[in-house]
């Protein structure tokens, strides 16, 4: 009992003081509850409400990064465990992501337009990368590939040009008069802007129409493997 009472002053004069509820009970060993009512009386001048607050928003922001840093490293491990899962691809398997990946991304035969040249859009680097490493496994020559930009006119389509040239491994010349502006909507919001805003690239194959029929066929087979 005299042991509680000397923990209860200590707590109350540390309070005084303006210490946090953590700050006295790193040195008064009592339950968190305990405290709350030892100190429920007790009155704080306003500069040390004021210490008290900050030293929270300070914690606070403090497991706030903590977190952060915990999900960043999560992530990583996921992304890196799942890198391993895939593994070498053998060249079938090459081949039938490259036609699943037109089959969701490039132009198709249609009714109207059975000669409808292979036609293939995307914003993404790496999918263009892909896309490109395909098409020289099914023997397209790069002269008869073609480039054009598509980006709105709140983009930088002189950064835009460059990034994709390097991406392509084309010079800056190839997307000479192929640089299409679209005017969005001034009441969005649009979320495709910024630095890494680069708009989107099309990949257009010359003399590609019997190809682009034979894709037809192999989507096709896909389908019919899951029938």
């Amino acid at each position: 009992m005299i042991k509680k009472t000397f923990e209860k002053k200590k707590a109350i004069v540390l309070r005084r003081k303006g210490k946090t509820y953590s700050e006295i009970l790193s040195v008064v060993p009592v339950a968190k509850s305990t405290l709350a009512l030892w100190l429920h009386d007790v009155h704080l001048a306003q500069y040390q409400y004021q210490r008290i607050t900050e030293k929270k928003l300070l914690s606070a922001e403090r497991g706030g990064v903590a977190k952060r840093e915990a999900r960043i490293t999560k992530s990583e491990q996921i992304l890196n465990s799942a890198i391993l899962d895939i593994g070498t691809l053998s060249k079938r398997e090459l081949f039938l992501i490259g036609t699943a990946l037109y089959w969701a991304e490039g132009s198709k035969q249609k009714e109207h337009n059975v000669s409808q040249p292979m036609v293939f859009g995307n914003s993404d680097p790496n999918m263009i990368q892909f896309f490109l490493y395909w098409l020289e496994t099914l023997g397209i020559k790069k002269n008869d590939i073609r480039y054009s930009l598509y980006i709105h006119t709140s983009g930088d389509y002189k950064r835009a040009v460059h990034f994709w040239s390097q991406v392509v491994q084309q010079p800056v010349s190839v997307f000479e008069k192929r640089v299409y502006f679209k005017k969005g909507n001034p009441k969005t919001e649009r979320k495709n802007v910024g630095e890494k805003y680069y708009g989107l690239l099309r990949v257009t194959i010359k003399k590609s129409t019997d190809l682009n029929r034979k894709i037809s066929g192999w989507v096709r087979g896909i389908g019919e493997n899951c029938a």
